[in-house]
């Protein structure tokens, strides 16, 4: 139902999960363990996968939270859960409020898990190639250290993403990187296809974070896309033709 970094799981404060897409109620395109409530999947079954994530977290199902993800560098700070409806339109939340988790969906795009355990600050972020190239780490980070948070304590986690062998992008996708920053052409490999390349996300993702100067980075080295048993991968619904995908849920919560 989950995976876990070895660095979170070591601080007793902190509960968190990347929850596979195993042990749900969901069916066909989204079995089993679907938590997008933006999918077209069953809201009833939706709801009953958050609940069993919420379980598993230690909280109640009210109390676990999620944006409306736009692929910004948006980060909001909740003080108290929220309905879906009120949900803000952001990709990052950090939090100092115990006994709410805190959740990014994703099935591709990077989901980071941050905790500095002596302070009580934990974050979670949505960290597609948009969101880390715009920033949204770095805003992490800086609304982490607004609860009192310091970078060289916080340990961040990269979960399941899709990765470099799975990731073919074409030239102005490189382009944009390069143009940025020269170094950037190291997270990119050549592909067998002519003018297109492979992206290695959570390098690029692992360099942000340690040029921000977080103290821990924990890369659990998963592939979303290759893994079709354990998770959900967008590009690869895509290339089968899906009409739709399931959405994995990484999650965070102060005991």
């Amino acid at each position: 139902m989950k995976v876990q970094s070895a660095a979170l799981a070591a601080f007793p404060r902190i509960r968190h999960a990347f929850f596979t897409r195993e042990g749900g109620v969901s069916t066909g395109i989204y079995a089993s363990l679907n938590g997008g409530l933006g999918s077209k999947d069953d809201p009833a079954s939706v709801r009953e996968n958050r609940r069993r994530m919420a379980e598993a977290l230690g909280v109640a199902e009210t109390h676990f939270v999620s944006c409306y993800q736009i692929h910004s560098a948006d980060v909001v700070v909740p003080e108290k859960p929220w309905a879906r409806e009120d949900a803000p339109r952001a990709d990052a939340i950090a939090c100092k409020t115990p006994s709410l988790a805190i959740g990014v969906a994703v099935a591709d795009c990077g989901p980071v898990l941050f905790a500095d355990n002596e302070a009580g600050v934990v974050a979670c972020a949505h960290a597609g190639w948009k969101g880390a190239f715009t920033g949204v780490l770095e805003a992490t980070l800086e609304k982490m250290e607004s609860l009192g948070a310091r970078r060289a304590r916080t340990a961040a986690a990269i979960g399941p993403l899709i990765r470099q062998d799975s990731y073919e992008v074409g030239p102005e996708f490189v382009a944009r990187f390069h143009e940025a920053n020269h170094k950037n052409i190291r997270f990119f490999a050549p592909s067998d296809r002519e003018h297109h390349s492979l992206f290695d996300l959570p390098g690029y993702i692992a360099m942000r974070l340690k040029a921000a100067g977080v103290g821990t980075v924990d890369d659990l080295c998963l592939d979303t896309y290759s893994d079709e048993e354990r998770f959900f991968s967008y590009r690869r619904a895509t290339h089968k033709g899906e009409p739709d995908y399931g959405r994995l849920i990484a999650a965070i919560t102060l005991a």
